[in-house]
């Protein structure tokens, strides 16, 4: 009996399903962090590696039918030397085909068995996307942190520290977002420092806050984004404001990734998108009239694409263990 084998392997987390014909699930298995920008790409495909093993469990993986790989970072597979990394770990899995995607093709799977549409992403970094026949045909942003990823949980990160040095830096009073950003990075000690008017000991928490911020690699910065989620829910007209700049933004690139007139279904990918929270509200509110589905779980997305590739269009969808 042939099974598939899907896996979502995302910046912080790598899951696999090994799914059979019927669309049950077989096995799971999960790891750290695969994306080949921000891991070193041999611990990558090694976590890769090591959650589809798990998932296999006793399975043969030379019955392995098809494996669909959605990857974030995917595009650092276009260096051949990196490349044949991936390929070394398929190879000693024993698995073949294995067909590496963007995470947000697997993304849009999960949402939809329309093959044509268009998916926007919003997590640690964000990306637009036009679909065509369950393609990325085009993209828009997702140009990492450095270049992009407006909208992002990094960008809200960043912006949620720029705006605490400006009111540090002005010496205005400290609203709910700037406590809370001072507390996460400093402490709370640096929150009663600060809250006074006296120019020196603001200057002396500016400096601190720029030296932490820049102590640590950049993404580390999408730690603050809950913070303005959770200011913006409490009224902070700083927080509000970045929250409907962040929507704007990634609305912007996803209309970008349609045609016009075009009918077909907007799927939402990522924590800063969830229904709950500000931003994922403020999309909705801006995508009104536009079919928009919210992406569960991107590891069924695809597992549902390595058995459309292994047993055709009438492959059921995968079934939740």
């Amino acid at each position: 009996m042939t099974h598939v084998v899907g896996v979502d392997a995302g910046g912080t987390s790598t899951r696999a399903i090994a799914v059979d014909a019927s669309g049950a699930v077989l096995g799971t298995g999960r790891a750290g962090g695969a994306n080949p920008n921000s891991h070193p790409p041999q611990e990558a495909a090694a976590r890769i590696a090591s959650a589809i093993t798990d998932a296999l469990g006793t399975l043969d993986p030379a019955a392995t039918a098809a494996c669909v790989v959605g990857m974030a970072g995917v595009s650092k597979l276009s260096d051949p030397s990196i490349a044949a990394i991936f390929e070394t770990a398929w190879k000693n899995l024993g698995i073949s085909p294995v067909r590496t995607v963007p995470d947000s093709e697997v993304a849009y799977a999960s949402a939809t068995s329309a093959p044509d549409g268009s998916v926007l992403v919003a997590g640690t970094g964000s990306i637009a996307g036009r679909v065509r026949g369950r393609r990325l045909v085009s993209t828009f942003g997702g140009y990492g942190w450095l270049l992009g990823d407006e909208g992002s949980a990094y960008w809200l990160g960043r912006e949620a520290v720029r705006s605490t040095l400006d009111v540090l830096g002005q010496g205005t009073e400290l609203g709910v977002l700037a406590n809370a950003v001072l507390a996460e990075a400093l402490g709370q000690s640096a929150v009663d420092a600060a809250s006074g008017r006296d120019t020196e000991t603001r200057t002396a928490t500016w400096r601190a806050l720029i030296t932490s911020a820049n102590a640590e690699t950049p993404i580390r910065l999408a730690r603050f984004a809950p913070l303005v989620s959770e200011a913006s829910a409490a009224g902070d007209p700083a927080a509000d404001r970045i929250t409907t700049r962040a929507a704007a933004l990634l609305v912007t690139n996803v209309m970008s990734a349609r045609e016009p007139g075009e009918s077909t279904p907007v799927v939402l990918v990522g924590s800063v998108l969830s229904p709950a929270g500000p931003v994922g509200a403020k999309v909705r509110a801006e995508l009104a009239g536009i079919e928009v589905l919210t992406s569960t779980d991107g590891v069924l997305g695809a597992a549902w694409l390595a058995a459309v590739d292994a047993y055709g269009e009438g492959a059921p969808r995968p079934v939740p263990a």
